[in-house]
């Protein structure tokens, strides 16, 4: 437990400083292995590449315990932080906020999201019960003696709740301000691209910004100097990946030529990697 709370405190440590952090977020043990050989400083999990992987849809289809075992795998596979995305808690009430966060923390991670959208497409919860639920994950990281990292997520924006953006902004600033004050440590703010919308939400939140990647979104560099601690690609990389593999699968179809094989990472490399992997956790 002394080292979970360690990888805790390095894991909050990294939304303050100089450059973004950058989370190239996985969904299995391989594509964790590979994060983490980069030389990347923590990785999170993408819920919805867990699910696809898994054989369900995206939106809590795949059950709690599900989620954990996968994201235990990814945990006990690698040496650095692990935060986890577990949508909105798989159940609406403090109860069930709670036993997710002690949850994510028995299976080794040191962070979670934490949305506030309902799965069914519904809109948003009702702002005072999301607080209720982040103060209930933040008695129970506080309980279990691991001070876990919640990223509490609104979809104001990419649920493209109410009548403009001007609003949307004032509502992503509220939530993201109560969030904070119930004890959220970073909020997350998917669905915003735009540089001045970005300053706009670093400017009124009173701690840490998270944006998602998209095709659209600002530089590194210039998300630096807009002031974002954290950058997410979320389903993205996952996304990618299929779209490479969709496309192998037609080229091949239609030319029976191998030559793509002479890319691929090669045999010896990946056991070796999870060679590695399977000591590091032993």
């Amino acid at each position: 437990m002394s080292d979970q709370r360690a990888l805790a405190t390095t894991f909050r440590e990294l939304h303050h400083s100089a450059r973004p952090l950058l989370l190239v977020n996985a969904w299995d043990v391989v594509s964790a292995r590979i994060v983490e050989d980069s030389g990347a400083p923590a990785i999170a999990t993408t819920s919805a590449g867990v699910a696809w992987a898994e054989g369900f849809a995206d939106g809590e289809q795949i059950t709690r315990e599900h989620m954990l075992s996968r994201v235990a795998h990814i945990a006990r596979s690698v040496n650095v932080p692990v935060s986890a995305d577990l949508e909105g808690g798989y159940g609406e009430t403090v109860a069930d906020a709670r036993t997710t966060a002690l949850g994510a923390i028995e299976c080794g991670a040191v962070g979670l999201n934490f949305e506030d959208a309902h799965p069914n497409g519904r809109g948003l919860l009702d702002i005072d019960a999301q607080v209720a639920r982040i103060k209930a994950m933040r008695d129970a990281a506080t309980d279990a003696g691991v001070p876990l990292v919640i990223n509490a997520r609104t979809d104001t924006f990419l649920a493209d709740v109410g009548p403009d953006d001007a609003w949307r902004l004032a509502e992503s600033l509220r939530r993201g301000n109560e969030y904070l004050a119930a004890g959220a440590d970073c909020v997350f703010v998917p669905g915003v691209t735009d540089a001045a919308t970005i300053q706009a939400l670093v400017a009124g939140l009173r701690g840490p910004l998270n944006v998602l990647a998209g095709a659209a979104t600002p530089s590194i560099a210039a998300l630096r100097e807009l002031g974002v601690a954290r950058v997410s690609l979320g389903s993205g990389a996952m996304s990618v990946v299929l779209a490479e593999f969709r496309n192998l699968v037609r080229v091949l179809g239609e030319t029976g030529d191998f030559a793509f094989l002479s890319q691929r990472m090669q045999h010896g490399a990946v056991n070796a990697m999870l060679t590695r992997s399977t000591s590091a956790s032993a």
